[in-house]
């Protein structure tokens, strides 16, 4: 957190974790214009406008920085939520944020929805393995993402599983085909930012709401 003297600003965010048929998760790398040369990997998402629940939100933004539109029904959860403080652009965010996930074959980023802050601060994206996030020395958000990420895979697996052992399996899996372990991810466990830990990753605002 900064040492400013202005309040903390309290705010609400959907994030999505965006995975593809071989279980990789789609991250984008970013900074934080107020600490030139910090970079970091976080997942699509960002913060609720007037009106919006995190699903919307996090809809919302999926299409504005990745391009993928979808409805926020679509998304399954949330499979996380957490509450964490971070700093971006010189003022400080205590954020309540749920992490929804949306499987897919596969996806070509297109960033042409994004707004101007967003072209400024985000630079890249790739999608990530669980081995290859817990083998990178890289700062990515949630720092526990492999872990999440596994949770979401294996779940999914599993439905696979049941799926083909008869129509009974098939109906108890669900109409949606995606598992949600129930407590997977889901402790609400608080990230606190550690020394120079970029905000960004956590959510930071695209535009103040």
């Amino acid at each position: 957190m900064t040492e400013s003297n202005l309040p903390v600003i309290e705010r609400r965010a959907g994030r999505v974790l965006l995975v593809d048929s071989a279980g990789r998760a789609l991250l984008l790398h970013g900074g934080d214009p107020a600490r030139p040369g910090l970079r970091w990997w976080f997942t699509p998402g960002g913060g609720l406008e007037p009106g919006e629940s995190t699903a919307q939100a996090a809809a919302r933004e999926l299409f504005e920085e990745v391009g993928l539109r979808v409805r926020p029904e679509d998304l399954s959860g949330p499979v996380r939520h957490e509450q964490t403080e971070f700093s971006f652009d010189g003022r400080d965010y205590r954020q309540a944020q749920d992490f929804f996930l949306l499987r897919v074959p596969g996806w070509r980023v297109d960033t042409a929805g994004m707004d101007e802050e967003e072209r400024l601060t985000i630079t890249g994206h790739r999608w990530w393995s669980v081995a290859e996030l817990e083998a990178s020395d890289a700062l990515i958000y949630p720092a526990d993402l492999a872990e999440l990420l596994r949770s979401q895979v294996s779940g999914e697996a599993a439905v696979a599983g049941a799926a083909s052992s008869g129509p009974a399996s098939r109906e108890s899996a669900g109409a949606s085909g995606t598992a949600i372990p129930g407590q997977a991810g889901a402790s609400g466990l608080a990230l606190p930012e550690p020394a120079g830990a970029p905000g960004r990753a956590h959510g930071v605002p695209e535009k103040d709401s």
